[in-house]
């Protein structure tokens, strides 16, 4: 359960913002996302793969 602590006086605009980032960053709906469809191990091995030989050649064009 996310709790949002709200200044007395505060906009209730603000407190939502507040909790929609915090729910962002708990990566709950990614992960219902993820959990729809099964994909193989060996799949997203392989993706984590190829999004980290791209990092490393953005690094290194920079």
């Amino acid at each position: 359960m996310l709790i949002i602590p709200i200044k007395e006086g505060e906009n209730i605009d603000r407190a939502l913002k507040k909790y929609k980032k915090k729910y962002e960053r708990t990566g709950i709906l990614r992960e219902l996302r993820s959990r729809q469809d099964f994909t193989k191990p060996s799949i997203i091995r392989r993706e984590e793969i190829k999004k980290a030989a791209y990092r490393e050649k953005m690094r290194r064009e920079m």
